[in-house]
């Protein structure tokens, strides 16, 4: 949708008119004026994406506002712009809209148009028109007011609307972007080209807002050990080394990062704290990003490069790599077709980063590097893994309870005199081991069999009571041993009926 956002200025007799006009009258007093305005909803989830202003049960992001006015008790008469509406604050949250259909409020592929402040019509002594959520939390405050003709004093009403709520406010996602162009020279290069670059990180919340400011650092950079790392440096205030701690202003964090003689990779580890959005204090709950930036001697001619190189990574174990190209014009931009391992992603600077969770064996994927000026260079690359996955664990549940052996899980009741049976499965482990079933102190009554991977337990109870036993389920080396119960109990509703003792 085309997006527009016009600033209607409210001075004396506004210049739009609004839905309703004329009619009515409201009869001869000279008590003042009074104003009110209400919205059907004051709380709005954010429209983080970018839906349209509608009416009905589909406009989950647009309430309607309603203003009336009254001389005394009597409903004041029709008319032309009566009524002026703004934001007064939170116009980053929404906006107003008149969802009249009138072409005016419209551009010219019928969207409706956007405002921060409308003039309205009076029918009946009251007007209506909409709010329209953004994509940013806050809290708007709309007012409207009207002009009593007598003695041109103002009335005025708000209504404030609530947009968002309910995000965590620690991190979720953390982003570094690199000051244009995104390249680094070396410190000896022969092209003039700098050889330190602003960087900002963007740290965002759940619902993707910024994270609010901390009052101690709350994001780690370090440079990781690869390509020329060794030669670079980060700097921010009294900071400078391989790593820094800073606080985010408004959810984004600023440093500069310094090259060194050779030219190559610098790669950068992001770090947040989503435990308590604090990194001085030890990060309990990691949000990781990289950022690749390359290091060059200067804008050569040479054609753009890309050594296609086989990659071995293990399954269940962090790993980051970055990916190099030479000549073209740098910054370059990575993209890949086909599906790297699990747990395995490509980003557009260049990094294969994650954990992977994979099939052991051989991944082909094809890889494309564009530099700056639209040069591209495209090679099959093979991403190997080692290592088994991990397995599901064993899990042994009784009746849905999975109690220590010391504790008994109850198995449904039996009835004396009629015939009883309970069948007890397992999951996870190995799945190449059967699983094989032990049973201890059963009562007399009841016998054991196994059939496949699942248990039974069968028998007819003669006598009431409650009887405790143990069964073991094993796969491999994995070992379960649970306490079961099973009561014996009468039947009423028998014929005849069943009774204990």
């Amino acid at each position: 949708m085309n997006k527009f956002f016009k600033i209607a200025i409210l001075a004396g007799v506004g210049f739009l008119s609004a839905c309703g006009g004329g009619g009515g009258s409201s009869g001869s007093t000279s008590e003042e004026y009074s104003i009110s305005l209400r919205a059907v909803k004051t709380q709005l989830p954010l429209n983080i994406a970018s839906q349209p202003a509608v009416m009905g049960a589909y406009g989950a992001y647009t309430t309607t506002l309603y203003v009336e006015a009254r001389k005394g008790s009597v409903l004041i008469p029709g008319g032309e712009n009566v009524f002026g509406c703004n934001i007064a604050q939170g116009l980053d949250s929404g906006a107003l809209y008149y969802l009249d259909g009138k072409s005016e409020h419209e551009d010219a592929n019928k969207n409706p148009l956007a405002y921060r402040a409308i003039t309205l019509g009076a029918n009946s002594g009251g007007a209506s028109f909409h709010f329209h959520a953004g994509n940013q939390v806050g809290t708007a405050r709309v007012t409207c007011s009207v002009s009593d003709p007598r003695d041109g004093k103002n009335r005025s009403a708000s209504v404030d609307i609530v947009v968002g709520g309910g995000a965590s406010g620690k991190p979720a996602s953390v982003r570094g972007v690199a000051q244009a162009p995104g390249v680094l020279g070396s410190s000896g290069n022969l092209s003039n080209l700098r050889n330190n670059v602003g960087v900002q990180v963007f740290m965002m919340d759940d619902s993707n807002q910024p994270v609010p400011n901390s009052s101690a650092v709350n994001l780690q950079v370090s440079i990781r050990p690869f390509g020329v790392s060794a030669e670079a440096k980060l700097i921010s205030g009294n900071q400078s080394g391989g790593v820094l701690q800073i606080g985010t202003l408004g959810g984004i964090g600023s440093f500069s990062l310094s090259s060194g003689a050779s030219s190559g990779i610098i790669l950068l580890e992001l770090t947040a704290d989503r435990f308590d959005n604090i990194v001085s204090n030890g990060i309990q709950d990691p949000v990781t990003s990289f950022l690749a930036i390359d290091v060059v001697d200067g804008v050569g001619i040479a054609p753009l490069a890309f050594t296609a190189a086989t990659i071995t990574v293990q399954n269940t174990l962090p790993f980051a790599t970055a990916l190099q190209a030479t000549g073209g014009v740098a910054p370059y931009t990575w993209s890949a077709v086909g599906a790297l391992p699990p747990g395995l992603t490509l980003s557009s600077t260049g990094v294969i980063s994650g954990t992977p969770l994979a099939t052991p064996g051989a991944y082909n994927i094809v890889v494309t590097v564009t530099d700056a000026i639209g040069g591209r260079v495209t090679r099959n690359m093979t991403l190997t893994v080692t290592g088994a996955l991990p397995l599901d664990p064993f899990v042994f549940a009784v009746n849905g309870c999975s109690a220590n052996v010391n504790t008994s899980c109850v198995l449904p009741n039996a009835i004396k005199n009629s015939p009883y049976l309970y069948s007890f499965s397992a999951s996870g482990g190995d799945p190449a081991a059967s699983i094989s079933w032990n049973f201890q102190l059963l009562p007399a009554w009841l016998a054991s069999a196994t059939t496949g991977n699942t248990g039974f337990i069968r028998g007819t109870p003669l006598t009431c009571g409650t009887n405790t036993f143990l069964v073991t389920a094993t796969r491999g080396t994995s070992v379960i041993t649970r306490q079961v119960s099973v009561e014996v109990v009468g039947d009423a509703a028998a014929v005849p009926p069943v009774t204990c003792p």
